[in-house]
């Protein structure tokens, strides 16, 4: 395994080859953990969705940047364990997405932080199948999500802003579909709850 690329070797790999749109991910992957240019362009590839799923997610370009960085970095060092399932690399680097965010909330998000309250969670519901937008304005949706446990966060993020479908975002939890319905079901459920109990605090 090549050692760990600087700050600036990360940045060099946000141009993506024409060959990267033709590969073969799982081939890829394999040669991946003693390659680094493998793993390059598996960076290449899925940095535009990991920045994405981290920007919805917090609302904020430095928190993205920080995840994407995080993310990548914790790939690198375990994708030698990675073993490869229906549904591919995609829900395990998620996985890594996600608990990343939860990391860095732990890490930064503090009572009255100017920091904090820019990385606030986000979550747009307008943008998830079957999603509507009667769950609460946007402030009240971060401050709700972020209430939730960590496993109920995982589950909406996933599904939701990670855009993975259920079998996929199952895989990434380890969990079989049925159960990782039921968790998302209790997840959107608590999130209501929290919102709901937050309008009526508004409102005494």
């Amino acid at each position: 395994m090549a050692s760990t690329p600087t700050a600036a070797t990360w940045a060099t790999l946000v141009h993506v080859s024409d060959e990267s749109l033709h590969i073969d991910e799982r081939a890829l992957v394999a040669r991946a953990a003693a390659d680094f240019d493998a793993f390059a362009e598996l960076y290449r590839l899925y940095l535009p969705r990991v920045h994405d799923f981290a920007y919805r997610r917090t609302g904020s370009t430095e928190a993205a940047e920080d995840i994407c960085s995080a993310t990548f970095e914790a790939a690198l060092s375990t994708i030698g364990r990675f073993h490869w399932r229906s549904g591919g690399f995609a829900p395990w680097l998620f996985r890594i997405a996600s608990r990343q965010t939860i990391a860095y909330y732990r890490r930064e998000a503090r009572p009255r932080s100017e920091r904090g309250q820019l990385a606030m969670a986000q979550l747009a519901p307008s943008t998830a199948p079957g999603a509507d937008n009667s769950l609460g304005d946007d402030d009240a949706l971060r401050r709700a999500l972020n209430e939730l446990n960590d496993r109920y966060q995982q589950a909406i993020a996933l599904r939701y802003l990670a855009h993975l479908d259920t079998a996929e975002a199952a895989r990434a939890m380890g969990l079989t579909k049925s159960a990782f319905s039921v968790v998302l079901t209790r997840a959107t459920k608590a999130l209501r709850r929290q919102l709901d109990n937050s309008e009526e605090g508004e409102t005494r």
